[in-house]
């Protein structure tokens, strides 16, 4: 069983973000060590009695904790990312103690296979156990520690849904390795994975190699619900350079699903839909975040409106009645659910529902608005009618 030996709470000001670091000192029964933690918790942590976070365990605390944890805050501030619950794990000094591979056969030593079933079978459960963690796992881990975490991918039951490997050090059975786990089982979850990976500057031509054939693997390899995706930073000026670019490229990929529509996704997911398979993409799209994420958050009126040229200009606008109901049952006091209704009665000539949408709509916004303009329009003409 585990033991905290003690607890102490204090606030980092150099992120100045305003949430909360909590230090434990975590007894390992596996280890028969102390291990220092640090916990992230997020702004709203303690204001949402009912939200659950995704969490992210983050390997060399020392080395990457901060990094993570101000790029993770800029990206919430922008959106781009949920809330997350954060640890960072010291690992020994001797880097090679925890998180070491055997040269001959690239297989976790004795001693790094005793840290893996600390993080499996002791870490992951007081967390969880402690804390309000969503299903959405994430690992990150830089050079060995970076091919340390992709034996997990070895479970049979999958612990992490996404794993963020900066610049890794893998054995020469890497390949070999991530074949004999056999990847395409991750098909038959109903879950997403990920898997990003960058290189460095300083990479010798045998390390660049491994990292490379990784990636060669994954391109001959296409798995359904698992997403990879690697960066090349081989031009960074420095290790720590790259490392810092590895970051926020990561949590971009990982989270992908999470951010509002980019113009790649609307390209590649959306252009070609009917209107009724776009709203459903929306609403499927919302209905993932909470699943994944357990963040249940509004339909973004910057995705209402990626999808209101479908809308409009496919099927004669049959949609838009359709359109402007699921609007005004998200954003009520927003005229936009009310102008597609007129839209919507316009376009069949039924003109005085029309003009007591354009009406309502208006009644909802500051005369100053340049948009009420439009609004004005529309009733002027329906009047003239």
């Amino acid at each position: 069983m585990y033991r905290i030996v003690f607890v102490f709470l204090f606030f980092i000001s150099a992120f100045s973000y305003g949430q909360e670091i909590i230090i434990k000192n975590y007894e390992s029964d596996e280890l028969k060590d102390v291990r220092t933690l640090k916990i992230h918790l997020p702004k709203s942590y303690s204001k949402d009695s009912i939200g659950n976070y995704p969490l992210t365990i983050v390997l060399d605390s020392e080395k990457l904790f901060d990094l993570y944890v101000a790029n993770s805050s800029l990206f919430e501030k922008k959106d781009k990312v949920p809330e997350q619950i954060i640890v960072g794990v010291h690992i020994s000094k001797t880097k090679y103690k925890d998180v070491g591979f055997i040269k001959e056969n690239s297989l976790p030593t004795e001693s790094s296979s005793q840290f893996y079933r600390f993080l499996r079978d002791e870490l992951l459960p007081y967390i969880e156990d402690n804390f309000k963690t969503s299903p959405f796992l994430s690992i990150v881990g830089e050079g060995l520690a970076g091919n340390f975490i992709t034996y997990f991918l070895k479970e049979k039951e999958p612990i992490f849904n996404s794993y963020i490997v900066i610049n890794p050090m893998f054995g020469q059975d890497i390949v070999s390795l991530m074949s004999s786990y056999y990847l395409k089982r991750y098909e038959a979850r109903d879950n997403t994975f990920y898997f990003y990976v960058s290189d460095g500057p300083q990479n010798n031509s045998k390390k660049q190699e491994r990292i490379n054939g990784l990636g060669f693997f994954f391109k001959k390899n296409t798995i359904k619900n698992f997403h990879f995706k690697s960066d090349s930073l081989t031009r960074s000026p420095s290790n720590l350079s790259a490392i810092s670019e590895a970051i926020p490229r990561g949590l971009s990929a990982v989270f992908e699903k999470y951010s509002a529509i980019s113009e790649e996704e609307f390209n590649k997911n959306i252009k070609d839909l009917s209107p009724p398979d776009a709203i459903l993409y929306l609403e499927n799209k919302y209905l993932d975040i909470e699943f994944l994420f357990g963040t249940a958050i509004k339909i973004r009126q910057k995705d209402i409106f990626a999808i209101e040229g479908i809308i409009i200009d496919k099927e004669n606008g049959d949609y838009l009645k359709d359109f402007g109901e699921m609007i005004l049952k998200l954003y009520p006091a927003s005229e936009m659910g009310n102008y597609y209704l007129g839209k919507y009665y316009e376009s069949g000539k039924l003109y005085k529902k029309a003009l007591n949408q354009y009406r309502t709509g208006y009644g909802k916004m500051n005369p100053s608005d340049p948009r009420a303009e439009q609004f004005y329009i529309n009733i002027e003409r329906l009047l003239s009618r």
